[in-house]
């Protein structure tokens, strides 16, 4: 057997690769296609899976290649049926992902980098460096691993998808893409793109981009306030991304795509509790069609950031749906296990 470091991770070959690797080894280019759905439509996580081919072929696989699938060495589930995933990917660093459980849903919440470089002063996932992107196999099989969970225990199919977890997806854009490909794709997992959510910070020409590419799935722009003074303050992003070529890029997206983007947005207590903050939120939504998710904060042990108060949630909701916005508070899950939004940290 060839030693793990000399042979090739299958996955990063394409469809076509595999065919030319099958036809110079003197087999029949149709043993490809059978690859290909073993990886991708079955998510065979060894060779030995592979039941259609030939004890010897298999054995030529494994001579040659490795499948790097990820590991989920921990999980916990929450009093409220969320379940965290502590997943340790082939080189030994971890990320997590989660499932949230909902009367009419399941969606799996996924990462996309290994820590983050935007340094949000609200998340804890901000206060790891980032170490690398992940790779579209590395998206793909926590969306499987949350699919086999949400069968296991709950006996339901996974419905939803949404790139919410660790780390910022369009800086890792080629690799996420090419992810939601896999996943979206018939000779895939073949789930609906209209059920995948990627979130951003608002990087304006990576949100070009994507409507320029045809994406077809959802946006959802971590907004969290609308004056640039105080966006800049909690998010440093808006220094070289501010609210003015946000709003220009999603004119672009919505003139494309005709998609309406979600904002969310945590009202926090002495920050944006306001209604001048509440003003300038209902002005940026009206730029575009859209909705606006008010998400209760998750404290992430410094004492910053406090929940507001439901007065101040309520004063927001009055003038946004006043004024015809779609607006809902969204609750959030797991919260008893670090699994909610901007708690996910490798605290597992």
């Amino acid at each position: 057997m060839v030693e793990t470091e000399s042979r090739r991770d299958i996955r990063k070959l394409k469809a076509e690769e595999l065919k030319e690797f099958f036809v110079q080894h003197g087999e029949k280019a149709f043993r490809a296609q059978q690859v290909y759905e073993w990886l991708w439509n079955k998510s065979a996580k060894s060779f030995d899976q592979m039941t259609n081919l030939s004890v010897s072929l298999r054995d030529m696989l494994k001579t040659h290649f490795v499948i790097n699938h990820i590991k989920v060495d921990h999980m916990q589930r929450s009093s409220d049926g969320t379940i965290k995933n502590a997943v340790t990917l082939h080189d030994g660093m971890v990320v997590e992902s989660v499932l949230i459980p909902a009367e009419k849903r399941i969606t799996a919440c996924v990462s996309s980098q290994v820590g983050c470089s935007l340094a949000c002063k609200f998340c804890a996932t901000a206060r790891l460096k980032r170490q690398r992107n992940l790779s579209p196999d590395e998206i793909y099989d926590q969306v499987v691993a949350i699919k086999e969970q949400s069968e296991l225990f709950y006996n339901r199919p996974l419905t939803n998808i949404v790139f919410m977890g660790m780390g910022e997806p369009l800086l890792n854009y080629a690799n996420v893409m090419s992810a939601i490909e896999k996943i979206t794709s018939q000779k895939g997992l073949n789930m609906a793109s209209k059920r995948i959510t990627v979130s951003t910070v608002g990087l304006a020409k990576m949100i070009i981009k994507m409507a320029d590419d045809g994406v077809k799935f959802n946006l959802a722009v971590s907004l969290h306030a609308a004056l640039d003074k105080t966006r800049s303050s909690i998010m440093p992003i808006n220094d070289t991304n501010s609210l003015a070529e946000l709003g220009e890029s999603l004119k672009y997206w919505y003139h494309k795509t005709k998609r309406k983007v979600t904002y969310e947005y945590v009202v926090w207590k002495g920050i944006n509790d306001n209604e001048e903050h509440a003003r300038a939120l209902l002005k940026f939504a009206q730029i575009i069609p859209s909705k606006v998710n008010l998400i209760e904060y998750n404290p992430i042990d410094d004492g910053e950031f406090q929940q507001a108060s439901e007065e101040s949630i309520r004063m927001y909701m009055d003038l946004l749906e006043r004024h015809g916005i779609t607006t809902r508070v969204r609750k959030s899950r797991g919260k008893d296990i670090d699994a909610a939004c901007g708690q996910l940290a490798n605290k597992s």
